[in-house]
């Protein structure tokens, strides 16, 4: 039974990536830091306390702000 269904969840996906390729898409394998890791954690709380005393912190993000397109964003 267990492999019937790995079977028919195979070629789920075989048969929607062969769509997605027919739509002209292409599929990659994206890597991106785990949010859950103690040292990425670390590292966020260190460079966010940098910014505490850095004086071009506010403009830096009122410019962010200004130049961010959010048309269609909910």
């Amino acid at each position: 039974m267990r492999i019937q269904t790995v079977n028919r969840v195979t070629e789920r996906v075989r048969k929607h990536r062969e769509n997605r390729r027919k739509a002209g898409f292409h599929p990659i394998q994206l890597w991106v830091p785990d949010t859950r890791n103690p040292r990425f954690q670390a590292e966020c709380r260190r460079q966010s306390r940098l910014l505490q005393t850095d004086p071009n912190e506010e403009k830096t993000l009122d410019w962010i702000e200004q130049a961010a397109d959010l048309d269609g964003w909910t």
